[in-house]
Protein backbone atom coordinates (compact mmCIF):
# COMPACT_ATOMS: atom_id res chain seq x y z
CA UNK A 1 0.00 0.00 0.00
CA UNK A 2 1.12 3.31 -0.74
CA UNK A 3 0.82 6.53 1.85
CA UNK A 4 1.66 10.17 0.54
CA UNK A 5 2.69 12.62 2.68
CA UNK A 6 1.53 16.66 3.21
CA UNK A 7 4.01 18.06 5.52
CA UNK A 8 4.83 21.82 7.01
CA UNK A 9 8.56 22.69 7.21
CA UNK A 10 10.17 25.82 9.19
CA UNK A 11 13.64 27.33 9.86
CA UNK A 12 15.54 27.43 12.92
CA UNK A 13 13.70 30.72 14.13
CA UNK A 14 10.38 29.25 12.80
CA UNK A 15 9.70 32.32 10.51
CA UNK A 16 9.23 30.44 7.25
CA UNK A 17 7.02 28.12 6.19
CA UNK A 18 6.92 25.91 3.57
CA UNK A 19 4.16 23.22 2.75
CA UNK A 20 5.25 20.31 0.32
CA UNK A 21 3.92 16.52 -0.62
CA UNK A 22 6.10 13.37 -1.03
CA UNK A 23 5.75 9.12 -1.09
CA UNK A 24 8.88 8.91 0.18
CA UNK A 25 8.77 11.43 3.20
CA UNK A 26 12.29 10.38 4.57
CA UNK A 27 14.29 10.54 1.41
CA UNK A 28 12.49 13.96 1.39
CA UNK A 29 13.58 15.21 4.72
CA UNK A 30 17.29 14.29 3.91
CA UNK A 31 17.35 16.31 0.70
CA UNK A 32 15.78 19.03 2.72
CA UNK A 33 18.75 18.29 5.73
CA UNK A 34 21.65 18.31 3.46
CA UNK A 35 20.28 21.41 1.18
CA UNK A 36 20.67 19.42 -1.68
CA UNK A 37 17.91 21.08 -3.73
CA UNK A 38 18.71 24.44 -5.02
CA UNK A 39 15.16 25.79 -4.21
CA UNK A 40 13.25 28.29 -1.68
CA UNK A 41 13.38 25.81 1.13
CA UNK A 42 17.74 25.29 0.55
CA UNK A 43 17.88 29.36 0.36
CA UNK A 44 15.69 30.10 3.58
CA UNK A 45 17.60 26.84 6.02
CA UNK A 46 13.59 25.74 5.66
CA UNK A 47 14.63 21.71 7.11
CA UNK A 48 12.53 21.38 10.30
CA UNK A 49 9.27 18.94 10.22
CA UNK A 50 6.51 20.21 12.47
CA UNK A 51 3.51 18.92 10.97
CA UNK A 52 2.38 15.92 8.40
CA UNK A 53 -0.64 14.31 7.43
CA UNK A 54 -0.75 10.67 5.61
CA UNK A 55 -3.20 9.70 3.02
CA UNK A 56 -3.34 6.62 0.94
CA UNK A 57 -4.41 8.62 -2.32
CA UNK A 58 -1.93 10.62 -4.26
CA UNK A 59 -5.11 12.78 -5.80
CA UNK A 60 -6.23 13.09 -1.76
CA UNK A 61 -2.53 14.84 -0.85
CA UNK A 62 -2.41 16.88 -3.99
CA UNK A 63 -5.60 18.45 -2.99
CA UNK A 64 -4.42 18.60 1.08
CA UNK A 65 -1.33 20.10 -0.15
CA UNK A 66 -3.09 22.77 -2.46
CA UNK A 67 -5.49 23.30 0.14
CA UNK A 68 -2.66 24.65 3.10
CA UNK A 69 -0.83 26.58 0.73
CA UNK A 70 -3.89 28.98 0.00
CA UNK A 71 -4.13 29.32 4.33
CA UNK A 72 -2.97 32.17 5.13
CA UNK A 73 0.01 32.18 7.65
CA UNK A 74 -2.38 32.10 11.16
CA UNK A 75 -4.02 29.18 9.80
CA UNK A 76 -0.85 27.01 9.27
CA UNK A 77 0.16 27.93 12.54
CA UNK A 78 -3.03 26.89 13.99
CA UNK A 79 -2.42 23.58 12.24
CA UNK A 80 0.82 22.88 13.55
CA UNK A 81 -0.14 24.05 17.20
CA UNK A 82 -2.88 21.35 17.08
CA UNK A 83 -0.54 18.29 16.41
CA UNK A 84 2.83 19.96 17.86
CA UNK A 85 2.28 22.44 19.89
CA UNK A 86 5.88 23.03 21.04
CA UNK A 87 7.20 22.64 17.54
CA UNK A 88 9.58 19.74 17.77
CA UNK A 89 10.95 18.28 15.21
CA UNK A 90 9.29 14.95 13.69
CA UNK A 91 11.66 14.01 11.21
CA UNK A 92 13.78 11.93 13.74
CA UNK A 93 10.29 9.52 13.73
CA UNK A 94 10.12 9.31 10.78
Amino acid sequence: MDVHHVYILTNKNHTTLYVGRSKQLKKRLVQHKNNSLKTFTGKYNVDKLVYFETTKYVNNSIKRERQIKKWNREWKINLINGLNPDWKDFSEYI
